[in-house]
């Protein structure tokens, strides 16, 4: 009988305590999309401080081409990082390292293109996006200048992914965290001591996305452990693109999913919100700001599902189906926790909250509440989607993966947005979200037991 290698011996992946294992990896995973969620989120507290209602509706407005660069991050970052594990656990460590060299180059072409899109579009897309008369001067003022941080968004995003199944979850939060904290500290430099505005806040954004990317750029040059990247790493394969695609398609379309409910929800607003007595600025400047929070409570989910993607797809290549198993009972565990608390500071403080991105009139504050407690009622259930998604990709069931990403944007809650008005007027949009996520869940949970099962059965026909 052949001896182990010391190195599969000691592997904490295959060997370590998963709950110590789960922690390893998302505390840092958890803090890094925290921090990545920062860069909005502050912006947003210092528009909303010295530009107001209407700069905060433009940040809104502005929100689906993030959305959109994330989705492409995602794609190439998530979907190479999940072939690298999947092919390590495999014990075919030169074509992991190939599926590394790839997403590299695909975050970098993928991020100058979108650029070089939205420059050329950048006018008709924040129409597109929903933007009033009013709001659409400070939009373009924003967006213009933030859409050249978004490559620089990509190559961080992306990469942190990459440094992640490398071993490194320490250093990809790090290197999110040295931009953020750097927006931070430029955001009222530029906006109150330049007095700039909200293209202070702009340039505040990309300089701190420029240092990020940097610094994960350096980790691929000198901290690779895996192994030397060399330049024959990082010919891009059109096969291995396809298959680096098909593991990424699940993350990539949920950005996606969101991006395009995102617009028509504030485009349904800007109509519905005209005939009501909100008018359409208000509800595009309070679903902004509950858009963001909501944002920074999905980076705790998302980052227990991201950190959870190396142990799931090294165990599940090593056919270790127990540890699978084991791991994804405890992130589900983990995110219901997170997810009742988020839900009961919703449903008890949402004026405090929303009081955080800006003064307001009384009708702002009505409407904020309003949608905080409705939109989000179903809260304490929303992790186990994300989860179940992440769950999945990681495996390499990238079908299943997609399904379970477009199951409550796209299967349920587009439509519920687009219909519920009909009948309700304004108050339809609140009332299709709880609707859309009770849906999600059960669908997800459904999906979540038929794989357990079929590993169970799985693990005992290994049996001798």
């Amino acid at each position: 009988m052949n001896e182990l290698l010391p190195e599969e011996k000691t592997n904490p992946l295959e060997n370590g305590a998963v709950g110590k294992l789960i922690a390893k990896f998302a505390i840092p995973a958890i803090i890094g999309g925290l921090i990545s969620a920062a860069y909005n989120i502050v912006d947003q507290i210092f528009i909303g401080q010295s530009v107001g209602l209407l700069g905060n509706a433009a940040t809104n407005v502005a929100f689906p081409l993030v959305t959109i660069s994330n989705s492409l991050a995602l794609l190439f970052g998530v979907g190479s990082a999940s072939n690298f594990s999947l092919e390590l656990g495999d014990k075919r460590k030169d074509s992991a390292v190939r599926f590394y060299g790839n997403g590299i180059s695909f975050l970098l072409a993928s991020g100058i293109l979108l650029l070089a899109a939205v420059l050329m579009l950048l006018h008709p897309l924040l129409i597109l996006f929903g933007a009033t008369e009013d709001v659409l001067p400070y939009a373009l003022t924003y967006t213009g200048i933030t859409a050249f941080g978004l490559p620089f968004s990509m190559i961080s995003i992306g990469g942190g992914h990459l440094i992640r199944a490398d071993g490194s979850p320490t250093y990809a939060m790090l290197s999110t965290a040295s931009g953020a904290i750097l927006n931070c500290f430029l955001d009222p430099l530029f906006i109150f001591g330049f007095h700039m505005g909200i293209a202070g806040a702009a340039y505040a954004t990309i300089t701190g996305q420029i240092i990020s990317a940097l610094l994960v750029l350096y980790y691929f040059k000198e901290k690779f452990k895996t192994t030397k990247l060399e330049r024959r790493h990082f010919c891009p394969s059109v096969q291995r693109a396809a298959i680096i695609a098909s593991l990424g398609a699940a993350s990539c379309f949920n950005q996606l999913a969101m991006s395009l409910v995102q617009i028509t929800l504030n485009n349904t607003l800007r109509s519905y919100g005209a005939s009501s007595i909100y008018g359409s600025d208000i509800p595009l400047a309070c679903v902004g700001v509950i858009s963001k929070v909501n944002v920074l409570f999905m980076a705790f989910v998302l980052g227990i599902a991201q950190g959870c993607q190396p142990i799931f797809g090294f165990n599940y290549g090593a056919k270790n189906y127990s540890r699978v198993r084991e791991t994804y009972k405890k992130a589900a565990a983990a995110v219901t926790v997170i997810c009742i608390i988020s839900f009961l500071c919703f449903q008890i403080f949402p004026r405090q909250i929303v009081s955080i991105f800006g003064t307001g009139s009384e009708l702002y504050f009505e409407f904020a509440e309003k949608y905080f407690r409705i939109y989000l009622l179903f809260t304490f259930i929303n992790g186990i989607q994300p989860l179940t998604s992440n769950f999945f990709t990681s495996i390499g069931k990238a079908r299943l993966g997609i399904i379970m990403s477009l199951t409550r944007q796209i299967i349920f809650l587009l439509p519920l947005i687009l219909l519920l008005p009909v009948f309700w007027g304004i108050d339809g949009v609140m009332y299709a979200g709880p609707i859309a996520d009770a849906a999600a869940v059960a669908l997800a949970g459904c999906f979540a037991w038929r794989e357990m099962k079929t590993m169970r059965i799985a693990e005992t026909e290994q049996l001798p």
